[in-house]
């Protein structure tokens, strides 16, 4: 057989995605994102890199980290750990795990979406109608308030039905779908209040420090209380001297307090969506003082001590993260909301490659049986798995996450390039008075009228259910594609190889 410059095309295609996917074989965990003003962060932990060991015994995987991290933490007392970093080692004192978030080494460049790795996605509407430059200031201040809470891997984007109506499409690894329910179905309006009169609100303008971590933030105490276990917190936040003059000018005009002298007769008291979530007693000494320094108290319960410390510290993440960020723009409404386990996700990933194992060898036995050369048979297998791999690499190469529906897309290019195979296979061994060209190219005419036929109906999916399709349009569209310019011609070169032979 021949080798056309058409093979060497397929050849070509086929090395330079093996060199996109790049197949890795490293060790450790992946450090994904690192909460500022952490101790971590402090120490020089950063996104990107990889931890290979902990307390000098080795990390091959997220389990190893897990379990050599949690037999250091949480203590009562402040404890060093020591991360081994290629090349290094950093060493933390606390007595918290350390405050990133890791994730398994990707084997390949191959970014698996929320339907193979767990997560969670929501489909989310505002109540009213949007411009497109308010939906691009919605979708700003939601990924901020995600990103502050702490959340790795979020992608917040707008999407759009048939019927135009616009969403915003929020999909995130790191949470449950209640994390994202409360952190984005309410406005989060933080207000502070003496009497009638608002001393200031989240957001930037008056608020221009908010403590995370270290001294001035984190729990303070833990105790029983009617068959409850409740542990406090406080963190301190710094005003803007707007705000700070504002609670000056409420103060003056305040009396002491009849049953307390030392505090003023009124009290600062905090608001969450229209809600009292705190009252703080104002020392006499701030009457009239344009004090910038503030702290903000609250806490958390549960039936056992670590249920009341973890519900204390996930109350903390929200009130400052909406003292960050401020409240969103607009009410939201959540539409749709789906969560995906890692564990799910797993059984996916191998289910799918026990179904192109089942399909391979079904494929092959029909093709087998049908045409009695195992030449044709082993061609029509290569090209089909040609296509996959090349479609697998550009999805790498432009970044896309390959969900389920991407999955099914690829599946669907692979179903529709066997057809075609095999619509070149018979014009080819076919009793037609003409040549072996020409009956080629009669078969290329019913692929290329099957490849825009194709074309022109996954183009409306991009739009379809709002969004949620694109992946199975997008990868079934660059799997034909690959067929008809690269794997089909490819194919039919080396058929007509084979038929001559």
């Amino acid at each position: 057989m021949k080798t056309t410059w058409r093979i060497i095309v397929l050849i070509i295609a086929l090395l330079s995605a093996a060199l996109v996917i790049a197949p890795s074989f490293e060790k450790g965990v992946l450090i994904k994102s690192v909460e500022k003003n952490s101790t971590a962060y402090d120490q020089g932990l950063k996104p990107s890199m990889i931890i290979t060991s902990i307390n000098g015994e080795p990390v091959n995987n997220l389990a190893d980290y897990t379990r050599l991290v949690g037999a250091v933490y949480p203590s009562e007392n402040k404890t060093s750990i020591k991360i081994g970093i290629k090349d290094s080692e950093i060493i933390l004192y606390d007595n918290e795990a350390p405050k990133i978030t890791v994730f398994d080494i990707p084997k390949t460049k191959i970014k698996t979406g929320l339907d193979l790795s767990g997560g969670a996605r929501a489909l989310v509407k505002p109540e009213v109608a949007l411009s497109r430059s308010e939906m691009e200031d919605l979708i700003s201040v939601t990924s901020n308030r995600l990103n502050e809470f702490g959340i790795s891997d979020v992608t917040v984007r707008t999407v759009s039905d048939l019927s135009g109506n616009n969403y915003m499409l929020i999909e995130l690894a790191g949470a449950t779908p209640a994390d994202l329910s409360d952190l984005v179905s309410k406005q989060g309006k933080f207000e502070a209040k003496i009497g009638n009169d608002t001393v200031f609100i989240g957001g930037r303008e008056d608020i221009t420090y908010v403590a995370r971590t270290g001294d001035q933030a984190g729990i303070y105490s833990c105790d029983s209380y009617q068959g409850q276990e409740l542990c406090s917190f406080r963190f301190a936040i710094t005003l803007s001297e707007k705000a700070a003059e504002k609670q000056a000018k409420i103060t003056s005009n305040l009396s002491l307090d009849e049953t307390d002298p030392e505090y003023l007769s009124k009290k600062l008291d905090l608001y969450l969506d229209d809600k009292l979530v705190d009252s703080l007693s104002i020392s006499k000494d701030l009457k009239g003082r344009a004090t910038t320094q503030i702290s903000i108290q609250g806490a958390g319960k549960g039936t056992t001590r670590k249920e009341a410390y973890d519900d204390s510290i996930y109350n903390m993440k929200k009130l400052q993260t909406i003292l960050i960020t401020g409240s969103l723009p607009y009410k939201l409404e959540i539409v749709k909301i789906d969560t995906i386990s890692p564990a799910l996700g797993r059984e996916f990933t191998s289910n799918i490659l026990l179904l192109a194992l089942i399909v391979f060898i079904v494929v092959s036995i029909a093709l087998f049986v049908k045409y009695r050369r195992i030449k044709v048979t082993l061609a029509v297998i290569m090209t089909m798995f040609s296509e996959a791999f090349i479609t697998l690499s550009i999805a790498a190469l432009i970044k896309w996450n390959l969900d389920a529906p991407s999955i099914a897309g690829i599946i669907a290019g692979m179903g529709t390039g066997v057809n075609d195979q095999i619509v070149i296979i018979d014009e080819a061994v076919s009793d037609k008075q003409t040549s072996l060209k020409e009956r080629i190219k009669s078969a290329f005419f019913v692929v290329f009228g099957a490849f825009f036929t194709i074309f022109a109906a996954m183009l409306p999916l991009f739009w379809a259910g709002a969004g949620l399709l694109k992946g199975f349009a997008l990868t079934t569209l660059i799997g034909i594609s690959i067929g008809v310019l690269i794997t089909r011609p490819a194919f039919a070169d080396i058929i007509k190889g084979i038929v001559k032979d």
